[in-house]
């Protein structure tokens, strides 16, 4: 089933990341059979329950709860569909270029850092993981072991990264 969509939500235009890693996979399912078998149930309990306040035009705990359960929904149907379209990530071990599960070592203005590309759904810059379609993780992509590659960032500076290992 598709992801419904209103015609002037911004998510119209949104393109989702299907990569992930197998773990991100499992907590993805269940974080959805916990929304459908727990949360669900509780608030449509909730909104029964205050639909038997009376008149709903001006019963707002109702609406809010209404509200609630749609959008509880809406975060499970779009999460299925991530789930539906999900490219795990399988890395090639002993592979000699960056690709896509690599945790990668490079060298920036004399400091060592070490970097795993992942989908956008996993990232974590402060702890070490990117996203392959961010600009360092798309310039790190197919790149081998030695290479310098350069980045611009703002204000016109560059930045220059050596990789010194790939896992």
């Amino acid at each position: 089933m598709q992801t419904p969509i209103r015609k002037g939500d911004p998510r119209l235009f949104e393109k989702v990341d299907p990569a992930m890693t197998q773990e991100k996979y499992y907590e993805l399912q269940k974080k959805v059979k916990f929304m459908k078998e727990v949360k669900r149930p509780r608030e449509a309990e909730e909104v029964k329950r205050l639909a038997l306040m009376g008149d709903f035009s001006e019963n707002t705990g109702y609406q809010i709860a209404k509200g609630r359960l749609r959008g509880l929904n809406q975060r499970i149907l779009e999460m299925e569909d991530l789930l539906g379209k999900a490219e795990i990530i399988k890395p090639i071990k002993n592979s000699n270029l960056v690709q896509l599960g690599s945790r990668v070592t490079v060298e920036i203005n004399g400091k060592i850092k070490t970097y795993q590309i992942l989908g956008s759904t996993e990232t974590n810059p402060g702890g070490g993981t990117i996203s392959h379609s961010s600009p360092l993780g798309a310039a790190l992509l197919s790149r081998a072991k030695g290479e310098t590659i350069k980045i611009s960032l703002a204000d016109n500076k560059e930045a220059y990264y050596k990789i010194l290992e790939i896992e």
